[in-house]
């Protein structure tokens, strides 16, 4: 992963170790899925970021979700995938980029249903988490799915 930006001396305060950008790029294919699950878990770990057990999760969860609803519907038009971590000060943002001009909408749970329910599944761990999700068109036709919530800093400390 790579890191991206920096904050010019003096004009913000200095980030915390574990602030900062990473982004990768993979396949638009299944195996991608648990292989970004995996560098961002580890991502997490290595740079000390301050979240707790359900939180992380959380995270990852929604990772998960988003990168399978690349793989599954934009794949045709989009044959890589964009994943950005933004770790902030206070906050966690997941983001998944693909060039295919559709903009999913989180469908209402029909349990009658086995599929389909990945947005609403990121939607409600995001609110319960206090964070945003949102749908962000990029310049190229295709679009940005994001997650940000805050960090909760594990018990104790």
């Amino acid at each position: 992963m790579e890191l991206r930006g920096s904050v010019p001396l003096g004009q913000a305060p200095a980030p915390r170790p574990y602030e900062g950008v990473w982004r990768i790029t993979v396949p638009a294919v299944d195996a991608s899925v648990p292989q970004v699950r995996h560098g961002v878990r580890a991502l997490l770990r290595d740079q000390a970021v301050p979240v707790d057990e359900d939180t992380r999760y959380g995270l990852l969860l929604i990772l998960s979700e988003l990168v399978t609803n690349a793989v599954r519907h934009a794949a045709v038009l989009s044959p890589e995938v964009g994943v950005e971590v933004a770790i902030g000060p206070e906050w966690v943002r997941i983001a998944v980029e693909d060039n295919h001009p559709y903009r999913p909408q989180a469908l209402e749970a029909d349990h009658g249903r086995t599929g389909g329910r990945g947005l609403l599944l990121v939607k409600s761990i995001t609110d319960e988490a206090g964070g945003t999700c949102e749908v962000t068109p990029t310049p190229s036709g295709g679009k940005i799915v994001w997650a940000a919530v805050p960090l909760r800093a594990p018990l104790g400390d």
